[in-house]
């Protein structure tokens, strides 16, 4: 009997690692994680997206902390408001492939509407990656990023080594938020953006042959 004939797979049809699924564009949450009164982080926010928004590798979407009221006293059955504000992020976390943390310094720290976030969630972090842009007065917000670091790595997420750093951040943009010199910190936008595809490319296939085991 003659052998059966076999035919190779589809390359634009296979789901396998390194096929179809990684060239689907990564969906890219990024995080507005200052809801002060008179924040700077609009600004920054605004610059990164539009940087996020050039590439045809991400979905970007912005997550903005100033239009959730989450508490910062956990509960394992929070009651209905906590659940009404939890709907506004909680999804928008769990689809996202990948992370952008916009944060400033405070206090040689990261805002405390930041760490609620982070602490009402954990499987919607697991195996993703995040990477940080900061801002702040002359370190740039990076004590902030280096205490965020800690954070997600307890929750099994991959933050990326490259950041972008806006010292002293104000004098960075004009009046309509524009950068005023954007070369350097395109750049950098570029390198972090760069470092995250390819953790968020390889992740995505990984989890989709095997689940992830915390």
């Amino acid at each position: 009997m003659a052998p059966e004939a076999t035919t190779s797979p589809d390359p634009g049809t296979s789901s396998g690692p390194g096929t179809s699924s990684s060239r689907e564009p990564l969906r890219l949450a990024v995080i507005l994680g200052s809801n002060r009164q008179g924040r700077f982080g609009p600004v920054v926010s605004r610059w990164f997206v539009g940087r996020a928004a050039e590439r045809p590798d991400f979905i970007t979407e912005l997550v903005d902390l100033a239009d959730t009221d989450l508490p910062t006293a956990l509960s394992s059955r929070p009651g209905p408001a906590v659940r009404a504000e939890l709907a506004k992020v909680t999804e928008r976390l769990a689809a996202a492939d990948a992370f952008v943390v916009v944060t400033p310094e405070y206090n040689h720290s990261f805002p405390a509407s930041l760490k609620a976030l982070i602490d009402w969630h954990y499987t919607e972090w697991q195996a993703k990656p995040v990477g940080f842009v900061s801002y702040g007065g002359i370190s740039g917000g990076l004590r902030a990023v280096e205490q965020l670091r800690q954070v997600f790595a307890e929750l099994h997420a991959v933050t990326v080594r490259d950041t972008v750093s806006f010292h002293m951040a104000g004098t960075h943009f004009d009046d309509q938020g524009r950068h005023k010199d954007p070369a350097q910190a395109d750049a950098a936008a570029k390198s972090m953006l760069d470092q995250l595809g390819w953790w968020g490319l390889a992740l995505r296939d990984a989890k989709s042959v095997r689940p992830y085991g915390s």
